[in-house]
């Protein structure tokens, strides 16, 4: 990594806190998302907040007037107040207005402006959409409604489309038909989960969290696939496993099949079957074996004109796309390389595939495309980052979501024909924010010490970066697909702010694209299986920190690691495994208990805990404790059902009988996201955290 060249800082050092980071409104701005699309290709609309406040409302750009508008206006609701969400989704109408979802209730506002309310239940309606005959549907309370738009009364024209038959069923998601007649339903029961207790204390109280929690070894949620008759609430099910996780259901164009991709349990076995809409006859349409999947990022399409099915698949070691036009047909790759495809849409009118991929980087999502026929892949925009496009249902436009390392998400209209064009609709950021002068960040690559596999590495430098003198050194948040080029790195947590302060305080701050991780292809993936939670994936952490301390950039002294969930067991397990190594580390809500994570997890840790009773003692760090040599912090909130809160306090009573020191920050009422929760959490954990690694790492300004 080549040393960057010196910049100047534009602002005090004061202003790089916590306060002014978190707090609002947002310095970054509030990020547009759910971008939709009218019907004619000429407007999108989407969720935003101009002043970076929490409170989204809908606005629209037209591309015919270069006009951006917004199109609710609230009154009577605070858009200032902390947790004030706005508007949750919405969806176009078929006459260019508005349904959406205010505090889980539905409402209608017409292209003219005039506003009403459609429901007003205790339950909260989810998953509205309108199909092309102009029928709202949506779920609420786990039961599948439709409601005319326009009827007079609301709550008599609403229909039950589906009722469940217990409270632990409920809609995971549907799909309409082309002509709007008929809806594909996928319906899950956890009858058979256990439902579990949580209590906590919070708020000056006792409080109980019962909700359905499976781990490892219990029943997981079944699921049916069935289709349903608009006009005549006719439910007929289609004959599929039972145990399957459902990733893709879809309508052919026609109506006539529907595609369902799935898998076993434990992914050994993919199939994707076709079903005949009338008879419900299946056709199983393609399979693919793997016995060690650790990443599903699967999904399928039909091809234009229904002939055959567009699949996304790492059957070759590299996530492509494959055109399969009969159950018998061997699939055509579309694309192929050292890099992987993240999510594709089929242009079926030019014949074509849109997709998300890392092929300029592994750390990017970048949009492309390429001809059904075969060819050569083509960039479309040029704006490095992650995209999220949406198309117009003409392809002549695209609605992007585009983030990088200087840029926090903001909305551009990509056009598609022609000279492809990128022309930016929002400006998300405050005035204040241009007045920083942000940590750069690079994108190294070293070989691991045990393996020597290529690792990937995201690095943010402090400002006036010297290449001739080392500086301590924060290893995190460490977690898998922990390197991207977005604002921020990984948003999951509300870091951006974090690392920022850490660098501007003379840390570099290093994340690795660890085994496991998405984008390196299936054999980076599957060296976590091998070599197990806790195990590979800290050796590609310490691979990180020895190539920064060999290019003489890390004070070997003086390196701290953190992460949170399974960052926090990674933590845990470099501390315990690898004593001074790193100087200090913070677990936050640390999956220290292997035995407590969910079912899925056995795709990594094995089939049961009782026959593979030493693998999950190898990962669990609760077995571990007596390695801790090491100043460690762990960070829990006693209301977190992810992570269980009793395995941090189980972990505490094994590192006091091992006779360890540690520290122990309870964060009452707090959920798994214990950083995410609210402003005044965000900002007492994190000088939580400043304020242990400037103790233990013995910062010196640079």
């Amino acid at each position: 990594m080549a040393a960057p060249a010196q910049a100047a800082i534009s602002a005090s050092e004061a202003d790089f806190s916590i306060e002014n980071f978190y707090t609002l409104p947002h310095l970054p701005g509030t990020s547009p998302t759910a971008p939709a699309w009218r019907g004619d290709g000429r407007t999108v609309a989407f969720l935003w907040n101009d002043e970076g406040y929490d409170f989204r409302d809908i606005w629209s750009y037209d591309l015919d007037s270069d006009s951006l508008q917004r199109r609710t206006s609230l009154a009577g609701h605070s858009r200032t107040k902390e947790g004030a969400r706005g508007i949750a989704q919405f969806a176009w109408d078929n006459d260019g207005g508005f349904i959406y979802t205010l505090h889980g209730d539905l409402y209608h506002q017409t292209a003219a402006g005039i506003l009403r309310r459609l429901t007003e239940t205790a339950a909260v309606e989810t998953q509205l959409t309108v199909s092309s005959a102009g029928h709202l549907a949506f779920v609420r309370d786990g039961e599948l409604w439709i409601l005319e738009i326009d009827a007079g009364d609301p709550a008599e024209a609403g229909k039950r489309v589906f009722s469940k038959d217990f409270k632990r069923q409920y809609v995971e998601h549907y799909t309409w038909s082309a002509d709007g007649q008929r809806l594909a339903i996928v319906l899950a029961d956890d009858s058979s989960v256990p439902y579990r207790e949580f209590p906590y204390y919070a708020n000056g109280e006792d409080r109980v969290l019962a909700l359905t929690r499976a781990f490892p070894g219990d029943q997981t949620t079944r699921r049916r696939i069935g289709i349903v008759e608009v006009e005549s609430g006719e439910l007929r099910w289609l004959e599929h496993p039972a145990e399957h996780p459902v990733y893709t259901v879809a309508w052919s164009s026609s109506g006539k099949s529907l595609m369902v991709d799935s898998s076993d349990f434990f992914l050994e076995n993919r199939s994707i079957r076709t079903y005949d809409t009338v008879s419900g006859a299946a056709t199983l349409f393609y399979t693919e074996k793997e016995s060690h999947q650790v990443n599903p990022a699967w999904s399928a399409a039909w091809a234009p004109d229904d002939r055959g099915l567009i699949i996304l698949s790492d059957r070759n070691g590299w996530y492509h796309l494959y055109h399969k036009q009969s159950p018998r047909a061997k699939p055509r790759g579309l694309t192929s390389g050292e890099w992987e495809v993240a999510g594709f849409t089929v242009d079926a009118a030019n014949r074509r595939v849109y997709f998300l991929a890392n092929r300029s980087h592994v750390g990017e999502r970048q949009l492309y495309r390429v001809p059904l026929a075969g060819g050569s892949v083509e960039q479309v925009g040029r704006l490095s980052g992650t995209h999220t496009a949406v198309f117009s249902p003409d392809f002549q436009q695209a609605a992007d979501i585009i983030s990088n390392d200087t840029l926090p998400p903001d909305l551009y209209q990509t056009s598609l024909v022609g000279e492809v064009s990128e022309t930016r609709i929002t400006n998300s950021p405050l005035v204040e924010f241009s007045s920083y002068a942000w940590a750069e960040t690079h994108y190294p690559k070293f070989a691991s010490h045990v393996d020597g596999s290529e690792l990937v590495a995201r690095v943010t430098l402090p400002p006036n970066f010297d290449g001739n003198r080392r500086y301590p050194m924060i290893v995190g948040s460490v977690y898998s697909d922990s390197v991207r080029q977005q604002w921020g790195g990984r948003t999951s947590h509300p870091t951006w702010g974090l690392d920022q302060i850490l660098a501007n305080r003379g840390y570099i701050v290093l994340n690795v694209n660890v085994a496991g991780s998405w984008g390196q292809g299936k054999v980076h993936r599957q060296r976590l299986v091998k070599g197990l939670y806790g195990n590979i994936d800290i050796d590609d952490l310490e691979s990180g920190v020895r190539y920064m301390v060999a290019e003489g950039y890390a004070d070997p002294e003086r390196v701290g690691i953190w992460g949170s969930s399974y960052g926090g067991l990674m933590t845990l397990m470099s501390l315990f495994k690898k004593p001074g190594l790193y100087a200090a580390g913070i677990a936050g809500a640390p999956a220290s208990n292997v035995w407590h994570a969910y079912p899925g997890q056995m795709w990594t840790l094995g089939r049961t805990v009782h026959d593979s009773f030493v693998r999950y003692a190898r990962q669990s760090a609760q077995q571990h404790t007596e390695g801790l040599e090491d100043p460690l912090m762990i960070i829990h909130g006693n209301a977190d059902v992810v992570v269980l809160y009793g395995d941090s306090l189980d972990l505490a009573s094994r590192l006091i009988h091992d006779g360890k020191n540690f520290e122990l920050v309870t964060l009452p009422g707090a959920s798994h996201a214990w950083d995410l929760d609210n402003l005044s959490q965000t900002r007492f954990s994190f000088k939580k955290m400043l304020d242990f690694f400037d103790r233990h790492l013995k910062h010196v300004s640079p």
